[in-house]
């Protein structure tokens, strides 16, 4: 009787099949994670980018309060704790004599950040292409008022 029964050794082919499968659909819920926080930490880093703009920006203002004309990012550069001119994409507008708004005008084609900004656009304080609306993802624009 002992003769007949084996000692096996190894694995079989269909648990090999088994466990490669399994991590196969592993590894595909992890890449669409990690695409996910990817764009919401590029999104973050855009509001983050405005709200340091904001802030040069109302500096600038304090320096030069009779100065009707509205800044440009070059002349933010000296109240950043980074130089924004080397980020591409980043302006400054002024519409009318009361309000200045910064903003980012070439955002990515990815949907993906692209709707993390729409989600986080009331909270964040984003304004769209009009200026009186949250951000809206047709037009590839994000403002924030500076003042």
């Amino acid at each position: 009787m002992k003769k007949l029964m084996k000692k096996r050794t190894g694995f079989t082919l269909v648990e090999l099949l088994i466990v490669i499968i399994i991590i196969g659909i592993l590894a595909g819920a992890m890449l669409l994670v990690a695409g996910s926080g990817t764009d919401k930490a590029e999104a973050t880093k855009i509001v983050s980018n405005l709200r340091s703009m904001k802030a040069a920006t109302l500096l600038y203002y304090a320096d030069h309060p009779s100065e009707t004309d509205f800044p440009t990012v070059a002349s933010l550069d000296e109240y950043m704790d980074r130089k924004i001119s080397t980020i591409a994409g980043y302006t400054t507008i002024g519409s009318g004599d009361t309000e200045w708004y910064v903003g980012k005008n070439d955002l990515t084609s990815n949907s993906g950040i692209n709707d993390k900004l729409d989600d986080n656009a009331v909270e964040t304080g984003l304004l769209g292409t009009d200026r009186t609306a949250v951000f809206t993802k047709a037009d590839k624009e994000v403002w924030m008022r500076a003042r």
